[in-house]
């Protein structure tokens, strides 16, 4: 949520950063939330006043009790009366302008850091870098989902029957994978300085408002009607709301924090190639990377959470390459995004496999994420995450990138270790 004092004093300067963002009531927004802060403000103004001169009447009204001065008394408890009865009409008047200036707030996405590119859709992203891993092969390549066919390690069917489409079983050394994966990243991570941390998979409504998934991402959030509950759809949620609520010491930052969760989504996406096999679940696992930070130093970690995230994926032996989001393509909360895609031998097509982003004070307005600076005064935090890595697809590129003549497939040498065995088949 963008803090009010920035709409204050640089109004004209968010409506058009937010543009970029294509938020088209931007203007609009901005202008009915300076009128009613300006209507709050006057009302504080007055209510101030009136209970200052409600506290010198009590007084008052005593002494002239005392002095025998009954008439005067009566006319003071009199005004007293009346402006007891203005406080109330104001405090009324207050309590309706508060919610419509949160709801005008949260309405507002984040505004676009200023290196961020233009951009409507998806194919405006830029791509800034791309490793010189190539795969070519002199055999028919078999995209994933034959392959774990093949090899009895991944069931799609069974998922089906026993939940629905977009809930795969994995068997065998498929099951195995993914434990190996998990392990990995996770240790990779704690060689990082991250501190792992094993969140709830549920959440409450508090906490989906605190990371910006609610209201804006409610309908692809699975909701636990008796308990208003949400399945997770990220580790960052529960993660960073460790902190909600929370006064940190500036010499605590950063704060870095991974965690393993499954995540859920009800809204798996489009259709036909976007959804075989791996490339898109209602239920998938994944290790997270948060961090809280200073202001001045979000920015350098953001860089530092990409290049740990590529080492993941050159470690892997893995294809990818790194893209600066547009404004068109960004997350509502989001400020800077670089998404991770690999690429998929048998699908000739990218695959994203992260996201790392940098919220600025968006969520950390939201969570009331604060620490306290060397003059003692209270600022908000940078909070950042980062996807280090989804499983589905780094598993489709996996089988995809790494498959031989024989049909087999080759295990990276650095997940060996993990895995316990070098081939599938």
């Amino acid at each position: 949520m963008l803090e009010i004092q920035r709409i204050r004093t640089q109004a004209e300067e968010v409506v058009v950063a937010l543009t970029r963002k294509r938020a088209g009531h931007a203007r609009e927004a901005v202008a009915q939330i300076l009128e009613l802060d300006e209507k709050r403000r006057k009302i504080l103004t007055e209510l101030e006043k009136l209970r200052s001169e409600m506290n010198l009447a009590a007084k008052s009204i005593g002494q002239l009790m005392q002095s025998g001065k009954k008439e005067e008394a009566e006319l003071a408890k009199s005004a007293s009366t009346q402006a007891k009865e203005q406080i109330k009409s104001l405090e009324e008047e207050l309590a309706a302008v508060e919610p419509a200036i949160q709801d005008q707030l949260v309405s507002l996405p984040n505004v676009p850091h200023t290196s961020v590119p233009d951009g409507r859709e998806a194919s405006d992203n830029l791509t800034v870098y791309q490793n010189d891993i190539q795969v070519t092969f002199d055999f028919p390549a078999i995209p994933h989902w034959e392959l774990a066919r093949k090899h009895d390690i991944i069931d799609w069917e069974l998922g089906v029957k026993i939940t629905g489409a977009g809930f795969p079983v994995y068997k065998g050394k498929g099951a195995q994978l993914q434990r190996a994966l998990i392990g990995f990243f996770l240790d990779r991570a704690g060689e990082a300085g991250y501190s792992e941390v094993q969140p709830p998979l549920v959440v409450n409504a508090a906490s989906g408002f605190g990371t910006g998934q609610l209201p804006d991402k409610e309908g692809q959030m699975y909701f636990i009607n008796e308990d208003n509950f949400y399945l997770i759809p990220t580790a960052e949620v529960p993660i960073t709301n460790i902190y909600r609520d929370e006064i940190l010491a500036e010499d605590a930052l950063p704060v870095k924090n991974c965690g393993y969760t499954p995540c859920f989504r009800r809204e798996a996406g489009s259709y036909g190639k976007d959804v075989k096999g791996l490339n898109r679940l209602h239920q998938f696992d994944k290790v997270e990377l948060v961090q809280i930070v200073h202001p001045e130093q979000s920015y350098e970690v953001l860089e530092q959470m990409v290049a740990h995230v590529e080492s993941l994926l050159t470690a892997l032996e893995l294809p990818f390459r790194r893209l600066l989001l547009c404004t068109g393509d960004m997350s509502f909360a989001s400020a800077k995004t670089y998404d991770l895609e690999v690429w998929s031998a048998a699908q000739g097509r990218w695959l994203e496999v992260s996201s790392v982003s940098n919220f600025e004070t968006f969520q950390s307005n939201r969570l009331k994420l604060r620490y306290r600076d060397k003059e003692k005064k209270t600022q908000l935090a940078h909070t950042l995450n980062g996807s280090a890595l989804a499983l589905p697809r780094i598993v489709a590129s996996l089988l995809e990138n790494h498959q031989q003549a024989d049909g087999s497939v080759r295990i990276p040498a650095a997940l060996v270790p993990y895995t316990r065995f070098e081939r599938i088949g």
